[in-house]
């Protein structure tokens, strides 16, 4: 994912992010060592990442948010129980609520789904 200069506009626009970049299975199986209180705001921001109607800045943070997540080695180890992933869950929660004006209905919808069908209740 490279930035693309405009010269006739001093801003960037980012490539479009396709299902390559994240892939599904590896984020699922991030989500089932966490669990369901990290899967939800990882799937809305996944989700928000792949919807079409967001806007490239917005899936760029996205990706940066997902992309910590998958990472073995952040601030706090995954590895530590409970306490792992709570860098985590802040740095997923932190994109999500600068963005929270993307969060469609479709989206969380989508997002409910899967968590659902990943952590049945």
């Amino acid at each position: 994912m490279t930035p693309i200069k405009d010269p006739r506009k001093n801003v960037y626009e980012a490539e479009v992010i396709d299902s390559s970049v994240i892939d599904e299975g590896v984020l699922k199986k991030v989500l089932r060592q966490a669990g369901r209180t990290l899967a939800k705001p990882a799937l809305e921001a996944f989700e928000m990442m792949m919807d079409i109607s967001t806007p490239p800045q917005v899936k760029v943070s996205m990706l940066a948010a997902l992309t910590y997540l998958l990472m073995p080695v952040d601030l706090m180890p995954d590895f530590i129980p409970v306490a792992g992933f709570s860098d985590d869950l802040v740095a997923l929660t932190a994109a999500i609520s600068l963005w929270r004006n993307h969060m469609t209905p479709q989206i969380k919808n989508r997002a409910r789904l899967k968590l659902d069908k990943w952590f049945p209740v």
